[in-house]
């Protein structure tokens, strides 16, 4: 079993996301979010060591100036959410960045369109909400490709993943279930140590 948090913030959330194993830490880059990263902060990531966990920027449709000035340097995966064909995701890559390419599913017709990125090192399926906590449709779930690449994003927490994973899913990605109940973006401590302890328990 995976996990990758998203929304986290450089200063505040690394160092328990890496003390706590959870395989990928995401940093999102899009202003209209309210998760989006102080540029500012990205210089912090140069002093955590990062031991098994990798670092990914979320990204909308960012240029090229963008990911030479900010990403290069500071994280292994990029994330894609905008309109980025294969060809866009291999050029990405040979500049040295792995790549998670985000697939919005509202019908299960809408699965089949992972097939286009077979470029990318991992697909999230995720809904159409960006960002929003919407719920995946429990009737798709169990549709999806199974394996270590494909992640699964939408109002995961806590008290369903032991469901979802008796439906096959291995990777889980999740953003405002581990929020605080009253602050969008600020992520509850609490939150990610009690549902770190339950993949562990469902692991084992």
């Amino acid at each position: 079993m995976k996990v990758k948090i998203c929304g986290l913030n450089p200063v505040r959330d690394v160092q328990i996301a890496i003390d706590l194993k959870v395989n990928f830490l995401g940093f999102v880059f899009y202003e209209k979010s309210p998760r989006n990263v102080n540029l500012r902060e990205i210089k912090e990531l140069k002093n955590y060591k990062k031991k098994d966990s990798s670092f990914v920027a979320v990204t909308v449709n960012s240029s090229n100036e963008f990911i030479e000035k900010f990403v290069i340097k500071n994280f292994d995966y990029i994330q894609l959410h905008g309109s980025e064909t294969n060809g866009r995701i291999q050029e990405l890559k040979s500049m040295g960045l792995k790549i998670i390419k985000a697939i919005k599913i509202r019908k299960e017709s809408d699965i089949e369109n992972y097939k286009k990125y077979n470029n990318a090192d991992i697909i999230l399926f995720d809904t159409p909400g960006m960002e929003k906590s919407i719920e995946f449709p429990k009737n798709l779930i169990s549709k999806l490709p199974k394996g270590d690449r494909y992640a699964l994003a939408g109002s995961i927490s806590q008290d369903n993943i032991e469901n979802i994973a008796k439906l096959g899913v291995k990777f889980y990605d999740l953003s405002s279930s581990l929020e605080s109940d009253n602050q969008i973006g600020y992520k509850d401590h609490q939150k990610i140590k009690k549902f770190i302890e339950k993949v562990n328990e469902l692991k084992n």
